[in-house]
């Protein structure tokens, strides 16, 4: 939620200190606009007073007061829900360290019991009236918790339940705890995609269409789940490809639900049906009804190596997964398509090519006549060609709607759009290093109260404006028509442009910009190369869709908040972008260390909770390399460990207790940044038993000033934000000596 109140004022300088903080989706801020349409953050907490004295604005917190006199207006943004439970754990029992509630979901992490086997977790509420028991394959094993997630939940209040079972497959008496008020929440289903259908495997209220098959997709069962499809050439068909190559017969319209966990490979899939984009699903005719969820299991569902096609299908659902270092482009809807819906999805470069494909080539393309599209909450990280939206030969207007993403350091094409009809709304622009929305071709885009964050050329339309100006183009195709309105735009960005009808001069305008929503273009208004208009799309009520949009200012809490862009918690993997600084080219420059880290990342899952799993590697931070979580350590290698924000550890060598928090800097080691850390609290310990002398590195964070620790009860000290020690064998414990946050610890052998 956003109030705001408009306010005339003089225009003023910013001094050395105003007491102002980073925008933080976590907390209720007030937000100042200021007359350079830059603004000032205050969380709320801290501010005892707002005062207001002709054209001055006065901030008043504990850590002082700042007048200013160049406020155009005063919001004030609300916190973004974290989705926190109760735990009720009794002595004796499973200890569940954390519960959360999320999108038609909520997951309870836990300690493991000594003498539990697995564990049965069950969930009450929204649909279940009373505890019912989830499915197996959702309580895995993560080598020093557990986690279970329960899945297809509707809207309303539940409670999760886990009970402890031995190895003769009998619960533990005594040992069940429960999280309680757990408030689910539904998937946005504002767009062009639920037009006249409901896409995927679910209803419109979360739970599972009837008849729905679900199958669970591991690094060990992609090759071998099984099912019986009408049709088939032969049954049980088997593995992830196969299964969906026999609903290309058409013969079978069964709801069916992939349930991914952990990291997929494309070496771990039975086979691909694209040569060019991996998995393919297709029908066996324009729009065939495919009525497929392709979801991922918690926050650290994870594809590498493959992305997907889709073609001749109708109702294909994609979400809450990631998809890194694809063949070609992430998802790909190549022709003839509808009813597809693309949300909460992480996607990562794709392979490291040469020239624009140094990042791969598209994130989530729509294609030749695919139409009533809805791409939403999808997280890009520093993408480069993001999103294609039509190609020279549709027909249109072929409807897509594109809200709630977050462009994070990415480069361009949000969407490019050639012929479709596009409603482009409250996404957030984070650093766009080239250009947001672009239109040729014909193309009909409405740009609707978007958010654009140090972003040079937000709004392009090819062969005017500001492309038309300057070196360059991005296109030189026929233009388009831009409609925008409500949209926020940081003219504080280097080389920022955009013209509207109002200033366009000789060479035209980026976008018409219109004083209210339902406003339309008046059809004088024509492409100044090709003279297509505007179609109105927007304002016909016949075409459009029923929605509610954010006003441009509580785009950024919304799409970075908890129920935000991309995987659920916003997924397991963590990176720091660099700003925009320069020019096109060095913005937009491919990440070495970004690209190193996706090609090395490592699930933390172990497997599922009482199976014999092969392990699938470990790292609450991706990318580092971290050892196998097996508890012991193999005599001559690196051990290495960092931690999750609440404090858990990434290798289970290390027993821990203690707090951790995302809150207190970062760290650097060897290349690679981590935002989470353990907190030296009074409580803190860290025990780990070595079987020969090493040598140890304990690395601080930024905002630490001491660089201490008690190492088995002796206290010593670093410098710079590292500690060294050299440790026998044996058992060694690490407890607090000063305050202090532990980001990683780094273990080699001394020969």
């Amino acid at each position: 939620m956003m109030m705001a109140l408009t306010l005339l004022s003089a225009v003023g300088a910013k001094a050395q200190s105003d007491y102002s903080t980073a925008m933080d989706a976590s907390k209720n801020q007030a937000v100042l606009t200021l007359t350079d349409d830059t603004k000032r953050y205050y969380n709320t907490e801290s501010v005892s007073s707002i005062d207001f004295s002709g054209a001055d604005v006065t901030v008043n917190q504990a850590a002082g007061s700042y007048t200013y006199n160049n406020v155009r207006t005063v919001a004030f943004s609300k916190a973004q829900p974290s989705g926190d439970g109760e735990i009720n754990n009794p002595a004796g029992a499973v200890q569940i360290s954390e519960a959360k509630a999320w999108l038609e979901s909520a997951y309870v992490k836990f300690e493991k019991f000594t003498g539990a086997k697995t564990y049965n977790v069950y969930v009450k509420g929204g649909q279940y009236s009373d505890y019912t028991k989830i499915d197996a394959q959702l309580v895995r094993d993560y080598g020093s918790y557990g986690r279970a997630d329960a899945l297809g939940l509707k809207a309303g209040t539940y409670s999760m339940k886990v009970v402890a079972v031995n190895e003769s497959g009998t619960e533990i008496a005594g040992t069940a705890s429960e999280a309680t008020g757990l408030q689910v929440v539904n998937f946005s289903r504002e767009g062009f995609a639920f037009m006249g259908y409901t896409p995927g495997a679910y209803n419109e209220d979360g739970t599972l269409k009837n008849g729905a098959k679900v199958l669970y997709v591991t690094k060990q069962t992609a090759k071998t789940i099984s099912t019986n499809v009408t049709g088939a050439d032969s049954n049980p068909c088997v593995g992830l490809q196969h299964i969906i190559d026999a609903y290309q017969k058409g013969k079978d319209t069964t709801p069916i639900v992939f349930r991914i966990i952990g990291l997929i490979e494309k070496s771990d899939l039975d086979g691909i049906s694209s040569s060019e984009e991996g998995i393919q699903i297709k029908g066996k005719n324009a729009d065939s009804e495919m009525p497929i969820t392709i979801e991922g299991v918690g926050d650290d569902a994870t594809v590498r190596g493959f992305g997907f096609l889709v073609r001749n299908s109708k109702g294909v659902e994609f979400r809450n997964f990631g998809i890194m270092r694809c063949m070609d482009d992430g998802i790909s809807m190549d022709t003839y398509n509808s009813n597809i819906w693309v949300h909460h999805m992480d996607v990562f470069y794709g392979p490291n090519g040469s020239g624009d494909h140094a990042k791969g080539d598209g994130s989530v393309d729509v294609k030749k006549d695919s139409k009533y599209v809805t791409v939403s909450y999808n997280h890009y990280w520093d993408t480069g060609k993001t999103n294609m939206f039509g190609m020279k030969d549709e027909s249109g207007p072929n409807y897509i709607s594109y809200d709630h993403n977050w462009f994070d350091h990415s480069d361009s094409r949000h969407p490019r759009v050639r012929t479709m009809s596009v409603h482009v709304w409250n996404n957030y622009f984070d650093n766009v290093a080239k250009y947001g929305v672009g239109a040729t071709t014909g193309a009909s885009v409405f740009v609707e109260n978007n958010y654009f964050l140090n972003t040079k050329k937000p709004i392009l339309t090819s062969m005017q404006g500001t492309d038309a100006k300057g070196s360059g183009t991005f296109s030189s195709e026929d233009g388009g028509m831009i409609k925008a309105y409500g949209n926020y735009f940081d003219k504080t960005a280097k080389n920022f442009s955009y013209y509207t009808q109002a200033n366009a001069g000789q060479t035209g305008y980026d976008a018409y910009e219109t004083a209210t929503r339902d406003a339309k273009v008046p059809a004088t208004e024509v492409a100044k190369q090709g003279g297509t208009a505007y179609n109105n799309f927007d304002t016909d009520a016949s075409v459009m869709y029923r929605y509610t949009a954010d006003d441009a200012d509580a785009v950024p809490g919304r799409v970075t908040g908890y129920y935000g862009a991309g995987r659920m918690n916003h997924g397991d993997f963590s990176y720091s972008f660099k700003d925009n600084t320069g020019s096109d080219s060095d913005d937009s420059a491919y990440d070495t260390t970004l690209g190193g880290m996706l090609d090395n990342y490592k699930t933390a899952l172990v497997g599922i909770c009482g199976e014999d799993n092969a392990s699938q590697g470990s790292g609450d931070n991706p990318g580092t390399g971290d050892n196998p979580s097996s508890g012991t350590v193999t005599p001559g290698e690196t051990v290495t460990c960092s931690f999750d924000k609440n404090g858990t550890p990434s290798n289970s060598l290390f027993t821990v207790t203690g707090n951790g928090s995302n809150s207190k800097g970062t760290a650097t080691v060897d290349g690679v940044e981590y935002k989470t850390c353990l907190k030296l609290e009074s409580a803190t310990s860290i025990k780990f038993t070595l079987p020969g002398k090493y040598k140890m590195t304990l690395y601080f964070g930024s905002q630490d000033t001491n660089y201490t620790i008690k190492i088995d009860g002796k206290k010593q000290a670093g410098a710079n934000g590292v500690l060294e020690a050299t440790l026998e064998a044996g058992d060694h414990e690490l407890t607090k000596a000063d305050s202090g946050n532990l980001f990683y610890i780094k273990l080699v052998p001394v020969e």
